[in-house]
């Protein structure tokens, strides 16, 4: 069985979310932080031998008040990120155990997961080496100038939404961060791509969203209600959903 390290980055700024309490992979969704809900799809899977959850330098303090038992209950590793989120990735994959054959980059705030998305990834990402979940564009595209003014309409042929997770080889995913020098890509994949390395697409879902603004985690309470439980490779862990955002 091939051995995968899950990295979950959540040291944005979460300009977007708007709430004075709480950044996004840290607030409260059905009884539990929108993080947990993300890690705890991958903690019982007997392939994942690591789950790393990277913060920003300034939101220490209050995770450790937060979540530091629930840290050392679930036995996942805290990395300090940095000011971009390539900067965090590439903190983590420093922090890799040395039997993690390959790295899962799966964004914290993207909770709506099933285990049968992370199944084909992972299966994906070991016949080629890279595999993003993704989906088709559904919406049409307009491309805008500068007053505001539409100067075309782009064609949605082959145009595809990447998601997470997004799965490598740890070798070629660490090639792809040590040659990144100041490129500033919009996710892990694109760093790949720019070393000649093919990228598979599975498919994803519209379920498996992003939380953005307040108004998603009602969107993704509904979510996690229709989704099936995760799959227990090995015994769980004691979750105390009561306490665990307190």
């Amino acid at each position: 069985m091939a051995k995968f390290a899950v990295i979950l980055p959540a040291a944005g700024s979460s300009s977007r979310f708007k709430d004075p309490h709480y950044k996004k992979p840290f607030a409260p969704l059905a009884n539990r932080a929108v993080w947990i809900h993300s890690a705890e799809r991958f903690l019982n899977r007997g392939d994942v031998v690591q789950v790393i959850l990277v913060i920003a330098k300034a939101d220490r303090d209050d995770f450790n008040f937060k979540f530091a038992s629930n840290v050392a209950i679930l036995g996942i590793d805290v990395v300090e990120g940095g000011a971009e989120r390539g900067d965090s990735v590439e903190a983590a994959l420093a922090r890799l155990k040395p039997e993690a054959e390959f790295v899962c980059i799966h964004d914290a705030a993207r909770p709506c997961l099933a285990d049968v998305w992370i199944d084909r990834v992972f299966e994906e990402a070991q016949r080629g080496g890279a595999a993003i979940l993704a989906i088709p564009v559904a919406n049409t595209l307009k491309r805008v100038g500068p007053k505001g003014r539409v100067e075309e309409t782009v064609s949605r042929d082959r145009l595809y939404e990447a998601q997470t997770p997004q799965v490598f080889s740890r070798k070629l995913i660490v090639e792809a961060y040590a040659r990144r020098g100041g490129f500033a890509a919009t996710d892990d994949a694109q760093l790949v791509e720019r070393l000649g390395k093919p990228v598979t697409i599975v498919p994803g879902s519209p379920v498996n969203f992003k939380i953005t603004t307040r108004e998603d985690l009602r969107l993704a309470e509904q979510a996690l209600k229709a989704l099936p439980k995760p799959k227990l490779d090995r015994p769980a862990h004691p979750f105390a959903d009561d306490n665990m955002w307190r």
